[in-house]
């Protein structure tokens, strides 16, 4: 049986005018030290906000550091690098950031606070950091974050495509619990039926306003936060992760020019959803109502791309048994790619 110890973010705050709260939040906790990681494309002004908050608290900021690559080399530098009386780490801007953050907090054993500009994937709070290992994307233990801060002003005039790739990492969750459900009844894969319940729910709580607005983003930050705490308690990348995000995995190692995450996760669920027999119309309105469909026609997929990344999909993690692992399914998949009118326009030649 598992340990059922998990941890879970002691702060949260999403809501408007959060980023220039950071240094309140920091005092609160008792820290009056920190480091700082930011994304190299980060907006300065957000990095300035920051340090004026902290501050204005009594936070003294000991290191500001650049991530320039997500690198398991580069988390291991920054950790050897820290300054020995550093009490907090704070990741601020996009994955690069987060993921490094989230590893080095889990080295040093230090509270880490998340705080993404973007809403594009739930990376930001889950138990695992995305690192390049010798070339390739890997999956490394992480530390859960002590906060989440999310400014939702500061999300909702982030590029909309980011917005979109976030929902289509939130909907995956409907295909990846089916999935999960699917490897208990063939192979037994233990099911944690709270963290499945928890995944399922956020989908339809943002389902119920999908809106380009700071509730929208409160709804989507919170659903993807709650995503990764499903994730914590049961151990596994299974209440969030399925044969959509195998799909998505084959095509960044296939692909010259991957798409972001959450649009070919979005695209993936979809067709999955219909080989599954489940949340097909959900999905599709969804996709109507946000514009989902329509920023990918503005740069298509490759269709010779996904061909032979559903091809490999089974094979990028093999002990994870989805509905690809069924015989036939991978033709039935290609057949929905070609024919499924929603999806006209979605692919290149």
């Amino acid at each position: 049986m598992r340990n059922t110890s998990i941890v879970i973010p002691t702060l949260v705050r999403i809501k408007p005018g959060a980023l220039d709260r950071i240094g309140v939040y920091a005092q609160r906790g008792k820290f009056q030290t920190a480091v700082l990681l930011f994304s190299k494309e980060l907006d300065r002004s957000f990095i300035d906000r920051v340090n004026w908050s902290l501050a204005a608290h009594g936070v003294m900021v000991l290191e500001q550091v650049l991530v320039e690559a997500s690198s398991f080399e580069h988390a291991q530098e920054v950790f050897q690098s820290l300054p020995q009386n550093v009490q907090v780490i704070i990741g601020i801007g996009g994955g690069k950031a987060l993921d490094v953050g989230k590893y080095v907090a889990f080295l040093t054993r230090l509270p880490y606070i998340s705080v993404p500009t973007a809403l594009s994937n739930d990376g930001f709070c889950s138990p695992q950091a995305s690192l390049d290992f010798k070339g390739k994307r890997r999956s490394f233990p992480a530390a859960m974050p002590y906060g989440v801060v999310i400014d939702t002003e500061v999300c909702l005039n982030a590029p909309r495509i980011l917005w979109l790739a976030g929902i289509g990492d939130s909907v995956a969750k409907i295909t990846s619990v089916y999935d999960w459900k699917l490897a208990f009844k063939i192979k037994g894969t233990q099911v944690d039926d709270f963290a499945a319940l928890l995944s399922d729910a956020t989908v339809f709580q943002l389902m119920a306003k999908p809106d380009h607005d700071l509730e929208g983003m409160r709804l989507l930050g919170t659903a993807l936060m709650l995503n990764g705490i499903a994730m914590e308690i049961c151990g596994s990348s299974r209440p969030a992760s399925g044969s959509e995000h195998l799909i998505s995995h084959a095509l960044d190692l296939v692909s010259s020019k991957p798409h972001l995450h959450g649009l070919q996760v979005g695209v993936a669920t979809y067709m999955l959803s219909q080989l599954q027999g489940r949340g097909t119309d959900r999905i599709a309105a969804l996709f109507d109502a946000t514009g989902f469909w329509d920023i990918i026609r503005e740069d298509p997929f490759s269709r010779k791309d996904w061909v032979e990344a559903i091809k490999i999909a089974p094979t990028v993690k093999l002990e994870f048994y989805t509905i690809l692992s069924e015989k036939d399914r991978l033709e039935d998949l290609v057949k929905i790619m070609d024919t499924d009118p929603k999806l006209k326009g979605l692919f290149k030649a």
